[in-house]
Order: structure tokens, then C-alpha cells, then sequence
């Protein structure tokens, strides 16, 4: 009975997600586009999850990861290259126009080796030194993408790279709205799609790296490293395994954000950026899934979503008060009031230890009194023997 529940649970929920676009798409384009966004941080916090909620190491720079995959799609699916080198452009004629399916995996791998870069010179590092080494590290990434379009022009400077393609693949173009006879779908109602395609994909992956012994690894270095390292993990691998697999994630988000926008320049990855991601990860339940997917469309919705509530405060006030600083004035005290109410996160994990069903109902075979209510019997006793229980106190 319980399970046809949870199927019919599920199946209406697919429905809606699969249904929310064509329903929000007759109220403008505007509020799909809010859901693609947080699309796209669905993905950007799932990814910092394995950083922090399964491995607990903390990331102050994953938005350098989301820079590097926007960047590689803005190079390869623009005009900047071959405009820019003449021996590109002898090669490649009709211009760098590389398609979905060779941008993802080489956003992946790339963004992939960058993460085990960053964790490398970090395996020593622990709580607020790691924090800011990885803050470092997005901040060089950034800085570096505002400052190389000279000598040589790779990123164009803070002008950014325009004139990016949008995904097109098997004939259809996610730039163009899709005519179905009479009715039709709008360009940013595909991208929902192919956004939900990959938070699915990375849902399942997250979900079975979290339950594999590689999980219950980063878990037990979370826990404690020392005596993870004792019990024969390679703690190295498993940091490093940890930061490769998170960022490929944002990796991939960011190729995403760069087709979607069709214009990246480094003022869309300041440390704001992966601040506002962490928040995420913390608010909604840091290392449970559900809780993450919840905080990223909150915290990623809701600033577009109050620009509606600003707006008349703003008119109420003759103007006096700026729309954009009451806008941030309500994230931060919605965030505040979470934290106080649901310090643990507005979803957070289940604690195993209220889950282990009490042993010892009934009287030791010794004629020693039954447990009381609430306590655990000893875990190293014999099951069924007559003797007392065997435990190192006397």
C-alpha cells in the first residue's frame, strides 16, 4: 500500500514538473525563464554537495568550475576564435560551431581536472584554511578571465564573448520556439527540458554516489578523518575523487548558462555567485538531496519572484527606498528566520541514530533488569546467551 502510494506520489509529481513550463510560459516568458535559472542552480548545488555534504569539505570557490564550463561552450559555439586567429579561421571556415553532445563531456572533463587541481595543494587543509585557499582559487580563475584579452585575446576581457549558439540538435534548434500545428512552444520552454534532463541525470548519479562505498567514504572522512584514514581509506583519493566529481557538475551547468544567455563575461562569476550556492547547500539540508534541490529553488527564485513585492514598497514610499536593496532586504531576513527556525536546514537529513529499532524488550537471560525505556542495550552482548552481557566494564 505504502509503495503504490509513493508511485502515485511520484508519477503526479512528474507530471507537474513536466506540466510547470506550458502553464507558466501562458503568464509570460519571463517567469520560465526564473524556472530555468533555478534549473541551473539545482544542478550548481547538487554538485557542491558532494564537496560539502558528502565529503565536508568546505568550497568558497565552485563558481570558478561554473566559469570554466561557460567559458569552454562560449569559445568552442562563437565567432570569438575565429575572429580573433587567422589560423583557426584558414581551419574552420564557417566558424567553431561544435555541437551539444562534444561541448558536455569536454565541459565535464575539463571543469573534472581543474576541481583535482584545486584539490591537490588542499589535502592538508581543513575547515576555515581550506575555505579560503578554495575562495583564492575562484577569485584567480575570475580575475584571469577579466585579464586575457591581451597580449593575446582568449576571453575578451570584461566586454565578454557575445554571439554565442544555442543548443541545436537532430534538427532542432532550443534558439527558435517549436511550432506544433496551432500551438506553440516557446525557445525558453525547450531549455527548461534539456535543463531537466540533466538535474535528472545528475539526481541519479548524486543519489547512487551517495549509497556506493565511494559515498561512505567521503561520509566517514566527513565524520572523521583520522579514524576514516585508521580504517584504511585512502583519504587523498577520495578529496580528490570528491572535488573532481563536483565540479564536473558545475561544469556542465556552466556550458548550459552560456548557450542559455548567449553572452558570458566574468561579472557573472563573482564570489557572491558561490557564496549564494553554499547557502543553498546549508539552507535546505546540507548532504540530503531533497533539501538541497528545495534551498536551490528557493534561494534562486525567490530574489525574481520579490521583485514583484519591491516594486510597489518602492511606489508606496514616493521612491525613497531603492526596489533592489529592499529586494536583498527579504532574502536576507527569509535566510535569517530559516536559520533560526531550522538551524539543521528546512529539509534536513534524518538522523540514524532515531531510526535504530530498540533491542532488549525483554530480561536478559541473567536475571539482569531490562533496558529502560529509551536505552540501548549493550551492542556487544551475546543474542541468546545466558551469561552476562560481555563488555570491558566489570
Amino acid at each position: 500500500m505504502k509503495n503504490s502510494k509513493n508511485l502515485f506520489l511520484y508519477v503526479v509529481g512528474a507530471v507537474l514538473v513536466l506540466a510547470l513550463p506550458l502553464l507558466l510560459q501562458s503568464q509570460g516568458n519571463a517567469w520560465v525563464r526564473i524556472a530555468d535559472i533555478a534549473l541551473l542552480y539545482v544542478m550548481l548545488a547538487l554538485g557542491l554537495n558532494i564537496v560539502v555534504g558528502y565529503a565536508g569539505l568546505l568550497d568558497l570557490g565552485y563558481v570558478a568550475f561554473f566559469a570554466i564550463g561557460a567559458y569552454l561552450f562560449a569559445l568552442l559555439s562563437s565567432p570569438h576564435l575565429t575572429d580573433t586567429f587567422p589560423a583557426i579561421k584558414a581551419m574552420f571556415p564557417n566558424g567553431l560551431h561544435v555541437s551539444l553532445v562534444v561541448v558536455v563531456p569536454l565541459a565535464l572533463l575539463v571543469a573534472g581536472l581543474f576541481g583535482a587541481l584545486l584539490g591537490a595543494p588542499t589535502l592538508k587543509l581543513r575547515g576555515d584554511y581550506l575555505a579560503i585557499v578554495t575562495l583564492g582559487f575562484g577569485e584567480i580563475i575570475r580575475v584571469f578571465l577579466n585579464n586575457l584579452d591581451h597580449p593575446v585575446n582568449i576571453t575578451n576581457g570584461p566586454k565578454g564573448i557575445t554571439a554565442i549558439d544555442p543548443v541545436h540538435f537532430w534538427g532542432l534548434n532550443l534558439g527558435k520556439a517549436l511550432k506544433i500545428g496551432d500551438y506553440t512552444i516557446s525557445s525558453v520552454t525547450l531549455y527548461y527540458y534539456l535543463f531537466l534532463m540533466f538535474v535528472v541525470f545528475t539526481i541519479l548519479v548524486s543519489h547512487r554516489l551517495q549509497l556506493s562505498r565511494i559515498g561512505r567514504a567521503w561520509m566517514a572522512i566527513r565524520e572523521d578523518e583520522i579514524a576514516a584514514k585508521a580504517m584504511g581509506i585512502n583519504t587523498r583519493n577520495m578529496k580528490l575523487l570528491a572535488f573532481a566529481m563536483g565540479a564536473s557538475f558545475g561544469g556542465v551547468s556552466g556550458a548550459m548558462f552560456a548557450s542559455f544567455q548567449g553572452f558570458v563575461s566574468p561579472e557573472s562569476f563573482s564570489l557572491m555567485e558561490s557564496v549564494m550556492i553554499v547557502s543553498m547547500v546549508v539552507l535546505g539540508g546540507i548532504g540530503h538531496l531533497p533539501g538541497v534541490i528545495l534551498g536551490a529553488i528557493l534561494l534562486s527564485a525567490l530574489p525574481e519572484v520579490l521583485r514583484y513585492v519591491a516594486a510597489p514598497l518602492q511606489s508606496m514610499t514616493g521612491g525613497r527606498l531603492d526596489a533592489s536593496i529592499l529586494r536583498q532586504l527579504f532574502i536576507a531576513l527569509a535566510m535569517i528566520i530559516i536559520m533560526l527556525v531550522r538551524p539543521r536546514g528546512l529539509w534536513p537529513s534524518p538522523e540514524h541514530g532515531k531510526s535504530l529499532a530498540r533491542r532488549g524488550a525483554t530480561l536478559p537471560a541473567s536475571g539482569m533488569p531490562a533496558a529502560a525505556p529509551g536505552i540501548e542495550t549493550p551492542a556487544d552482548e551475546v543474542p541468546g546467551a545466558a551469561s552476562r552481557p560481555m563488555s570491558i566494564n566489570p
